[in-house]
């Protein structure tokens, strides 16, 4: 059963990249070229069902949305150690492969019926790197040099659930929609695991699973005015089973727990007979989610988690409706941080410092029943993340992250996508 959910997984999300910190910033091709706003301007079925499930009420009929994508990253990851000869400083490119992403949803809904019911399943979160052992850059030098050695991560998740939508009124909808995740989580090496003299471990390709859920409310009037509102619950997650192979052939265990934060979303929209317009603002709560609030040394040199602070993203999505039959979107997405400088080095396996994403996209409706839809989408860090290293040998009392003198390591990111989608009523 293990085996088949990991299969499962697979399909959805391979070597994901995401952009807000690390949730994708939105789903399938018309959400990502709105800039992932939905939360109160439902254009299509999987923007509703992942920011919103109230909003799928405005759909009637039966609708299914799939859309794939191919998704490019490029991080890149750079460090300076003192040395008796001066600093040593050296600068790694990712390695890892292009990624597939692909989704699907679908609503469905009786004319003049108070209730619209939903069903989908996304590939929503994921991070990924490959930086390959170095003899320039001293955090992938060999572990038996005092680095890293070939730096490598893969986590992906998907979520799969059901949302059902109410409406109280003409104006307002209420929605619910439980959610069912399947996590992997692959570290070489695994820094949540202990070391020895042989240096940290390398990881098989753990599995967990987590529930959780999500509501909303949605209200629009007669002038095209729209306001949305949702809260996704912290996804609690299952333990991550590790088993640990040194460079001495030695083995060993540990798990690890890493949750999905929880998201708040408000938004507002307008819509008319040309245009389309779509604001959301979220809060993604890092700071309270175990796996990314703590941070720092175990007693016996393991890391705590990833430090992260809470993260804000903006989210601007515009779609012109002029043309016959070739509605054309523009977006903008512009995320926080969630990486605190100074503790920059532990997340050098999870390099989330996307901050600004342009998107544009269109649709072209062959029929009544059946759209195509495109995005293009590029995005850039600002500027560099970058904080001292720190060695678990050197904490103490005074310094509990064991800094290493003139010590800096720092990482930037660019992406780029093109993802296509068909819509078709049934």
């Amino acid at each position: 059963m293990k085996n088949r959910l990991t299969i499962i997984s697979l399909l959805f999300i391979t070597n994901l990249f995401a952009q807000s910190g690390h949730l994708m910033q939105g789903v399938g091709a018309v959400n990502m070229s709105m800039g992932g706003a939905s939360t109160a301007q439902p254009i299509d079925i999987s923007g509703a069902l992942k920011w919103n499930p109230a909003a799928i009420s405005v759909f009637e009929g039966s609708t299914i949305s799939l859309n794939v994508g191919l998704f490019m990253a490029n991080p890149e990851l750079s460090s300076t150690i003192p040395t008796p000869n001066g600093p040593m400083s050296g600068t790694s490119t990712d390695v890892k492969s292009n990624s597939i992403m692909p989704s699907f949803g679908f609503v469905y809904g009786k004319k003049d019926s108070k209730h619209t019911f939903g069903a989908f399943a996304f590939g929503v979160s994921g991070f990924g790197v490959d930086f390959p052992e170095s003899t320039t850059n001293p955090l992938n030098m060999p572990q038996s040099m005092g680095g890293f050695g070939n730096l490598t991560s893969n986590y992906m998740m998907l979520q799969t659930g059901l949302s059902y939508a109410y409406k109280l009124s003409k104006s307002v909808s209420i929605g619910v929609s439980p959610n069912f995740n399947i996590a992997t989580l692959e570290l070489k090496p695994n820094p949540t695991s202990s070391p020895t003299m042989a240096g940290y471990p390398t990881t098989n390709n753990a599995m967990a699973t987590g529930f959780g859920g999500q509501i909303g409310i949605f209200y629009q009037n007669e002038e095209g005015f729209k306001l949305g509102a949702s809260y996704k619950t912290e996804q609690q997650f299952s333990n991550f089973e590790f088993e640990n192979t040194y460079l001495d052939n030695s083995s060993s265990e540990n798990s690890f727990k890493m949750n999905f934060p929880a998201v708040y979303s408000l938004g507002v929209g307008y819509s008319n007979s040309k245009v389309d317009l779509a604001f959301d603002f979220r809060q993604v709560e890092y700071s309270k989610t175990e796996g990314f609030e703590d941070y720092g040394w175990s007693a016996t040199g393991a890391v705590k988690g990833f430090g992260w602070k809470d993260m804000q993203v903006l989210s601007l999505g515009a779609q012109y409706k002029g043309i016959k039959k070739l509605p054309l979107r523009v977006g903008y997405t512009y995320n926080t941080n969630p990486i605190k400088p100074e503790l920059a080095f532990f997340s050098t396996s999870a390099t989330a410092v996307i901050q600004n994403a342009y998107q544009f996209g269109f649709g072209y409706e062959f029929s009544e029943k059946l759209i195509l839809n495109a995005v293009y989408h590029n995005a850039k860090s600002d500027g560099s993340t970058e904080g001292p290293i720190y060695n678990p040998m050197l904490a103490g009392q005074t310094d509990s992250l064991g800094t290493v003198p003139n010590s800096k390591v720092s990482y930037k990111m660019d992406t780029s996508m093109l993802m296509l989608g068909i819509s078709y009523k049934i």
